[in-house]
């Protein structure tokens, strides 16, 4: 095998690789320096998904082929997720920095569904972005007492490795069909 130019050597470490749990939960993309050190430590092993790509990286002593994909063979009990506090950064991000009422993503605030004044708690399941003409306009009624309809049920945001999986999954089927 040829020796590579710098140029495409560099641009083997630009790619990423995605990491399963090891009860084959897809996790998460990281970049192939990390991949390379959870291989070379044990904590990763190569998975073989028929058709994927690997890469080679050589040092002075070692050869390492990169998979696309790999499966950590430890877990981490520590890295527990907790659902993030109800907060305005939180709650834009959720929604998308969009008004659930009319869509606008401009001038926007926090509206709790079911006004606080009327019991309404400040939770995930309550709490929507609102452009402030929205929320003026609803001010402290029900969204069907303003005639007003949320474009999307409010829920609490969903584990970021949930997320990543089913994004993944969604992909690959994506793929077959194509």
């Amino acid at each position: 095998m040829e020796a590579q130019p710098p140029f495409q050597r560099s641009h083997i470490l630009q790619n990423s690789v995605v990491v399963f749990s090891k009860n084959y939960l897809p996790l998460a993309r990281i970049n192939i320096k990390r991949a390379i050190v959870l291989l070379i430590t044990g904590q990763a092993e190569s998975l073989n998904f028929g058709s994927t790509k690997q890469w080679e990286v050589r040092s002075p002593s070692v050869v390492l082929q990169v998979p696309e994909h790999i499966r950590l063979t430890v877990s981490n009990p520590e890295r527990h997720w907790k659902v993030p506090p109800v907060n305005r950064r939180e709650v834009l991000k959720r929604d998308r920095y969009t008004c659930q009422y009319c869509g606008s993503t401009k001038h926007l605030t926090l509206d709790h569904v079911i006004p606080r004044s009327k019991g309404g708690q400040h939770t995930w399941d309550n709490v929507v972005t609102a452009c402030e003409r929205c929320n003026s306009t609803k001010s402290d009624r029900l969204p069907h007492e303003a005639g007003m309809l949320l474009k999307a049920k409010p829920k609490a945001p969903i584990h970021p490795a949930v997320a990543f999986a089913e994004q993944f999954w969604n992909a690959q089927n994506v793929g077959e069909h194509e």
